[in-house]
């Protein structure tokens, strides 16, 4: 299973003949193609696979996954806590 975190575009630049971004995935900066999304504009969220964006996401979308994401990650640190006390 793959797990897709929304990445924001902060920058479009040419590398080349390939458009390219910089996109920040909570407070982590990557570099992707954007080649395949024509219509990716600086602050759309994306997804990435293997240095390739995928999809625009909305905000509405890339919120509730962010949200969903933050509450797995709370979960894990509860259930250590909880193993840790046993």
């Amino acid at each position: 299973m793959c797990l897709a975190v929304p990445g924001k575009i902060i920058q479009i630049y040419m590398r080349d003949t390939m458009r390219m971004c910089k996109a920040d995935f909570g407070g982590i900066t990557r570099e992707a193609c954007i080649e395949t999304l024509p219509e990716a504009k600086e602050g759309d969220y994306i997804i990435v696979h293997a240095g390739f964006a995928l999809n625009i996401l909305s905000p509405e979308e890339a919120e509730a996954t962010l949200q969903a994401l933050e509450e797995l990650s709370s979960l894990e640190e509860q259930i250590r806590s909880e193993d840790a006390l046993s």
